[in-house]
């Protein structure tokens, strides 16, 4: 809106024009979404469900009674933010609507009073999931100079022709498993938000300074995604929100994002991903959240359907067996988690755009 407002005006007033660069709207939209959420948030705890005690929180008796679900304040922020300073698309459209989806079912699972089991949330992933990666096949062949999808892999040169349906299919996995770890690592104040906000830091620098630079993207052998500035803008937006909501989720929390905000922040992260044509990007956004909720998930798969057991020894999610076997505190938790995750994604990041 502001992009498109900013071209009108730019003949009758100058300084208009700052609205038409991608920098000016993602300062815009990043202070916007924290200061709102910041400041506006506490009054809507009174409207949202409260925590009836949760399987994997660290202190499962601290958190009862706080107002969960806030995420359906902060990605509704989120969302009317980036139709505001998001130079729109179709496919932007799609996925900002798919991702209120997402939060919405995460929402109404949150105020139930019996939890809808795991069978038909997965179910709702599953078809929320599809339905994004065959509305991105699209969009992505309609980016294409020569209407075709395109890998670009770490350790090689050139692109990877993707067909259709092999894309569809990776997309859906990358993004029920997103969804799905992050939905698992909300346990300890502060966690799975500063290890989304690590992620959506990242992939916003990526599409800004290097995917959507033309020169940059060249240089490092990447193909250059034309879109990459507006989905920067559109990742530092939500990178605000999510700022404004750790201020009050830091150790000991306020309120609790609840399956609203984990499941859409997941499968927001997911679509990043396969946007930025690379599928390994994962490792430099989740690599923790993947080994602390993912690896839980595997463990309760096998055992379930094949009555194979791996990992008896460790409690999933690792944040918990970290506080029940090694002793850590919440603290202890959130910082070495996020030193990790930061660690590994230089390394990944390096990984992936030099050795090519």
């Amino acid at each position: 809106m502001l992009y498109t407002i900013g071209g009108l005006l730019n003949r009758y007033f100058g300084p208009a024009r700052l609205l038409q660069s991608y920098t000016v709207l993602i300062v815009l939209s990043l202070y916007t979404g924290f200061l709102l959420v910041r400041y506006l948030m506490p009054h809507f705890y009174t409207y949202m469900p409260h925590d009836r005690g949760r399987e994997f929180t660290v202190s499962a008796e601290a958190a009862k009674g706080k107002p969960t679900g806030v995420g359906v304040f902060f990605i509704t922020v989120f969302v009317l933010l980036s139709l505001i300073f998001v130079p729109m698309d179709w496919f932007k459209a799609c996925a900002l609507g798919l991702t209120w989806l997402m939060m919405l079912t995460g929402f109404l699972d949150d105020r139930s009073v019996t939890s809808w089991g795991e069978y038909r949330k997965a179910v709702l992933d599953l078809v929320i999931s599809v339905a994004l990666s065959v509305l991105m096949a699209v969009y992505l062949i309609q980016q294409s100079s020569d209407g075709k999808i395109y890998f670009w892999l770490p350790f090689f040169t050139h692109r990877i022709f993707v067909y259709p349906w092999v894309f569809v299919l990776i997309s859906t996995v990358m993004l029920w498993t997103s969804v799905n770890t992050t939905n698992c690592t909300d346990g300890v104040d502060g966690l799975s938000s500063t290890l989304v906000l690590i992620a959506l830091l990242t992939l916003g620098v990526i599409f800004y300074f290097i995917l959507g630079h033309k020169d940059i993207a060249a240089y490092l052998l990447v193909p250059h995604f034309a879109q990459g500035a507006g989905w920067a803008v559109m990742t530092f937006c939500l990178a605000g929100v999510l700022m404004g909501y750790l201020w009050h989720n830091a150790f000991p929390s306020k309120c609790l994002m609840g399956d609203a905000g984990s499941r859409a922040l997941g499968f927001y992260i997911g679509i990043c991903v396969m946007l930025s044509g690379n599928p390994f990007m994962i490792f430099a956004t989740s690599t923790i959240i993947f080994i602390n909720g993912g690896m839980g998930l595997m463990k309760v798969f096998l055992k379930r359907f094949f009555h194979i057991s791996i990992f008896s020894k460790i409690r999933f999610p690792l944040h918990d067996h970290m506080r029940v076997n090694h002793g850590w505190s919440p603290t202890q938790v959130l910082i070495k988690f996020m030193m990790l995750q930061l660690l590994i994604t230089l390394a990944v990041v390096g990984i992936i755009f030099k050795v090519r």
